[in-house]
Parts: C-alpha cells; structure tokens; sequence
C-alpha cells in the first residue's frame, strides 16, 4: 500500500496565486496599523486559499515485480572452437541458477554469425531485447562471449550495469594468413604483385615465433612451400600462364597448439587476360573463303595479325624483272626459324608446299606445337594433292591423313556424337536460326577432302561420315584439320548461312587454350550460399563430386547429366569459408564469402573491446577460466563488481492493482475553520 496527497485547484492556478498575494497585502496592512488580530486573519485566508488547492489522499495497491536480467550468449564461429563450448555452457547453467536464487528473471538470446560476413552483433541483440521489456525492470545485462564483437558502437543505453564473461584461455595462441592485396585481373606472361602477411596473435611458443610455412597452387596444381617471417607484410611476384580464372591458393599449415586452422587458408581468384593475341595467317592460292579468315581475326582488338599470302613461288620464270615486281619477299627464316615461338596461333589456308618452306622450317613448326603452340589447317584441294602439307614433318603431328580424294559433291556438315560434347560444337545448331521451313539447321558445303582419322577427336563430319573437322592435342600444343575450304558458305549465307564465325571463333579460342572450352573441366561458381559445380567431359560418365567443407568434413554429392558431355550439382554450403571440390584428377576449390570469415580474422578471446563499454555502466569483465563470479544484489547507482562478483540493481519495480483518491478534509470544514479564525481576530481587536 502506498498513499500520496494529490491536489486538484478549484480555480486556475494563476487565481489561487493572486488571492495569496491580495492575502499578504492585507496582512502587511495590518501590521503597519497595529491591528492585533492579523494572525487569526492569515490562518483564516489560509484555509480558504487550502480549500481552493482542495487536496485529496490517494492509496495504492502496490503488487511488486521481479527484476529481469539479460543474457546474451555468443554462438558465433569464433566461439566453437577449442573448449569454449562447454564454458559457455557451464556458464549459462550458473547463471540460470544464481539469477533464480536472487527471485529474479532471466531472458536468454543466443547470437550467430552476421550475414553477409557481418561478424558477431552483440549490442545490436541486446538493443533488440532492451526494446522489449520495462525499463524499470531490468537489473542488468550479461554477455557470455569471447569478446570478439563487431558493433561496439551500438552499445544501448541500460538503465543497471553491463557485465562481460569472456570466454577462452590466457595461453590461447593462434596464426593467421591475411591477403592485404590482390588484383582482380592481370596479363598473361607478365608479373603482378599481391601482398600477404602472416599474423601471429595470442601467446605463441617460443619455437614457432618468428617464422612459417606458407603453401602456394594455382589451379589445384602441385604446391610450392616456403619459409617466410611472420607479422610482415611480403610481396608475392606472380606470373599468370593461361586466360580465364586462375585460382592461386595459400596455406599454412597447422601449427601445435593453435586455436583454429581455419584462418590458415586464403584463394584468390585472377582474371587472366592476354595483352595481344598474335596470329601468323599464311594463305595459299587465293579463293573466296579467304577473306573470312581475315575478318574474323581482324574484328577481334585484341589480336595482331600477320597475314601473307603467296601468289608467286620462287622458280616461277615469266619473264618479268624482279625489279619491276610490286611483291616483297616472304621473310620465311625470321618467321618460322627466329620469330616463331612469338605466335600463339599458326593457320595455313589452303597452303602447299611449293619449296619456299625448307623441311627445316615445317619441322620447327612441328616443334613448336610440341611446345605449347597452336596449329590449324584449313584444307583445301591442295591437302589431297602431292604437294600436301602432310607430306612434310608436319604428318607426325597432323590427326588426319588424306586419301587423295576430294569429294566434289554437297553435304551437309554435322556435328558427331563426340561433337555434341565438345566444347568447341556443343550447341552450336543454337547459335543460327534456319531458315523458314527447313528441316536443316544450316547449309550445305560443296566440297570435302576426304581424311582418314588417325588421332584425335573427330567433332564433325560431312559427306557419308567422312571427318570434316578434327581435333588433337600433341605434346603440350594443339592441333585442328577443317577438311573443306567451303566454310565461307556460311558466312555468305548460302541456303540460309549457318554459325561460321562461332565455329571459327570457339575453335581459335580452344587452340589458344581458353578454360571455358576446356572439354576435361570442372568449374565451381559461387550463387549467396549455393556452389553450382559443372564437370565438362567427353566420357559419358563420371564419379561422385567429393566436398570437402571448411571444418574439414568431406560429402559425395552425386553429378547429374544435364546436356551431353556436362554434369552438374548444386551444393548448399552451410557455413563460409574455403570448399576443396575433386571428382576423379580433377580439382578446384572456391570459397563462400571470404575463405577467412571475419569471424576468424581475431581469435583470440579478450575483453579489451568491451571493458570500455562496461565501466561506465558500473560493469565488470572477467574471464570465465578464473571461475564463475558471484552474482549480489546491489543498490542503484553503486559499483556492481568487483573481485569473484558481479552486481545486479535492484529495481523495486511493481504494477498498480488498485487506486482510491478521497479528500483530505471536507469543505464545509475549511469554511468553518476559515470563520471561527476570523471571528477570532475580530474579538482579539475588540478586546484590545
């Protein structure tokens, strides 16, 4: 029960005031006339200014409410680690029963990882949970946690102190790879710098301080290791050796006694680029496909071409002075002897052999696709005659053999079973729309140089079956045979054209060596959580899909034949960090988010974050390996903590069940009180 004097005027307040001073005045004037009776006259205007205010006594019915206190658990990727589980489980029970014990309540939230890399929002809970109950009720807040939060600054207002129980050990010691630079993309065959740092945080063993391994791999190939300083920055020299991505990765290995080896991996994915293409064109006999060749190649930017063709052979004798010839000389040695390696494509258009080239040339041809460069024939009659290309070193390299037939007829060009997963044709009757009412996905060709295959693999083909197009890789190059000079057809959209500039476009790309139009591959894209994994191949089956996830557990995920020659699966990842993927030789990895979440960029559980945030709250922070504080009850405004305890405010709050107001004295009481005093005064002067 709890009762208050109330007042509710009669008259405006401003009345009640000048009635008073009216009041005083005459008074005053009394005094200074001597009047005896002015006592009596005061007391009297009193009680009539007393019954104006009209007070009144207000009772309560008071049911009193418990305090609440306020946990908040750090269920964060930083808090799984080594035994802080089970402190923060051991201390939650504690507090479950200390806080009971002192007959108060007690709201439990847990928080996780952020999204989208967002780390661990303690104050932004806790403001959540404040917005939720009575003010007036709230004894104080506890965080279980390692101290590693990520948005300090919204720490709430709380009306009773803030206290901090910190996970972890005060031997805890952990290392870390951070990537401070990377590009984005880079040019082939030219070096790029990226900077990383290994960081050593915590209490580290005298034995593993100062130095460390560091594994490097690019494309999931064999890695590198070497021994580098810790806590400095160092400079990487890089050099990207094929177009597309390519994925470099850094590990650490794991060291004894380290919190986590999360944080020891990083991937970095680089765009390689090439600065200029360079494509040597030699062209034979002139004929109408020829300039097909030169504008695809002269439409792409990004490639130098260097085209001759040869109209005059060396022992041509017509009479005319050489001097008079408006024709240069074909530089075959400072092509094909000395400047050869710097082509990253060679394409002979119906080229033969007329002894402008030495064997010793061809022959360094064939050396050169040996050694990782390209070459594509496009063959014309002069393929099937005598003085064919494949009569030169050149056959020991060459996937077709002529037969010395050339098919005078039309056929119609058709992409084989093997085709239809090769990158190079796959799909491509869906880059040309036929014409109105044909049945046929493009036109026809008109003629044909017949080849047996002798290695390879034969993607299409053309009259009765016979191999049209032909593809090989010899030793670390490739080679492609077009057994028809007709592919200008296309372009010239005869009987409705077909896909010429994407066949020529995929093929040159494959010879140069583009990752998409890799037929043995297998590709990971990364969707928010989702990983979509394709695997290109030319078998007709594959195995399982081993994942191996970043806390080290591995899953086979079934591949499903999606289009001829891809295999494809999508994988929810549960949480962010580096996925290690291999189906048979083939690997990659990718990672969701960063492949060190922020979470695990400071493992190290300290309390240096949120000490400033306690202390002007009258809050502590202590270590939980220094045993489980004490919980007191404390007066409002009081240190809540100090050694082996934490203080909660005692609020005292309570919810009205019942009010009664009646007043403090009746009117006509006032009214007679008010006369009997002046009457007094009267008769106080009339005696005198």
């Amino acid at each position: 029960m709890s009762q208050t004097i109330l007042f509710d005027p009669l008259v405006p307040v401003w009345l009640i005031w000048v009635l008073g001073a009216a009041t005083l005045a005459v008074v005053v004037l009394a005094l200074w006339r001597g009047l005896s009776g002015w006592p009596f006259r005061l007391l009297a205007a009193g009680a009539l200014l007393a019954a104006l205010l009209n007070p009144s006594l207000q009772s309560e019915e008071r049911e009193p409410l418990s305090d609440i206190v306020l946990v908040v658990v750090d269920q964060s990727a930083s808090q799984r680690i080594a035994d802080r589980p089970d402190q923060t489980a051991a201390a939650v029970a504690a507090l479950e029963a200390e806080i009971a014990g002192l007959g108060m309540e007690m709201r439990l939230a847990t928080v996780g990882d952020a999204p989208d890399n967002g780390g661990t929002l303690l104050m932004a809970e806790l403001n959540r949970m404040l917005a939720e109950e009575p003010r007036a009720r709230v004894a104080g807040a506890i965080l279980v946690t390692d101290g590693q939060l990520h948005d300090a600054q919204l720490v709430p207002d709380l009306p009773a102190p803030l206290h901090a129980l910190i996970t972890g050990r005060e031997t805890d010691w952990d290392r870390r790879l951070v990537i401070e630079t990377a590009p984005a993309f880079g040019i082939i065959g030219e070096e790029l710098t990226m900077t990383l740092r290994i960081d050593d945080q915590g209490a580290v063993p005298g034995g593993l301080s100062g130095r460390a391994e560091i594994a490097i791999a690019i494309d999931g190939g064999q890695s590198q290791t070497f021994t580098v300083p810790t806590n400095e920055t160092l400079q990487l020299p890089l050099t990207l050796q094929h177009a597309g991505q390519n994925v470099v990765q850094f590990t650490v290995p794991d060291a004894e006694g380290e919190l986590t080896a999360r944080n020891n991996a990083a991937v970095v994915q680089i765009n390689g680029i090439r600065d200029r293409l360079s494509v040597l064109l030699v062209s034979g006999e002139p004929h109408p496909g020829q300039r097909t060749w030169r504008n695809l190649l002269k439409s792409d930017p990004s490639v130098d071409l260097v085209h001759f063709t040869i109209l005059r052979p060396p022992d041509r004798q017509d009479g005319v002075p050489v001097t008079e010839l408006s024709l240069i000389a074909f530089p075959t040695r400072e092509l094909f002897m000395e400047s050869v390696d710097d082509f990253d494509l060679i394409i002979f258009d119906r080229y033969r052999r007329r002894g402008i080239l030495p064997m010793t040339y061809i022959d360094n041809i064939r050396r050169y696709v040996e050694e990782g460069g390209a070459l594509l024939l496009a063959a014309g009659p002069d393929y099937a005659s005598a003085a064919s290309l494949y009569r030169s070193p050149l056959s020991e390299i060459l996937p077709g053999r002529p037969t010395a037939r050339v098919i005078e007829a039309p056929f119609l060009p058709e992409i084989s079973a093997l085709g239809q997963r090769h990158p190079v044709t796959a799909g491509l009757e869906g880059a040309h729309e036929p014409l109105a009412g044909s049945d046929q996905p493009w036109g026809r060709w008109m003629r044909q140089i017949e080849v047996t295959e002798q290695s390879g693999q034969t993607v299409m083909t053309g009259n009765g079956g016979v191999p049209l197009l032909v593809l090989d890789r010899v030793g670390e190059g490739r080679v492609a045979l077009l057994a028809s000079d007709h592919a200008w057809l296309w372009d010239r959209g005869f009987e409705g054209g077909g896909p010429q500039l994407e066949l020529l476009r995929r093929l040159a790309h494959w010879m140069m060596g583009e990752p998409d139009l890799e037929e043995e591959a297998l590709v990971a894209e990364a969707d928010g959580q989702t990983i979509r994994v394709t695997r290109r191949t030319l078998a007709d089956t594959v195995g399982a899909l081993r994942v191996v996830a970043p806390d080290g557990t591995e899953t086979e995920v079934v591949l499903q034949e999606t289009a001829p020659g891809r295999f494809t699966a999508e994988i929810d990842g549960a949480e962010q960090g580096l996925y290690r993927l291999a189906e048979g030789v083939h690997e990659t990895v990718i990672a969701l988010g960063p492949a060190a979440p922020r979470e695990f960029e400071e493992t190290i559980a300290s309390g240096d974050r949120l000490a400033p945030l306690a202390e002007p709250l009258t809050g502590g922070v202590m270590r939980l390996e220094d045993g489980m504080p004490d919980l007191r009850r404390v007066s409002e405004g009081r240190n809540a903590s100090g050694r082996g305890w934490i203080g909660l405010t005692t609020r005292e709050a309570y919810l009205t069940t019942d009010v009664t107001v009646t007043p403090l004295v009746a009117a006509w009481l006032f009214l007679l009180l008010a006369a009997a005093l002046t009457v007094a005064g009267w008769l106080r002067e009339g005696r005198r």
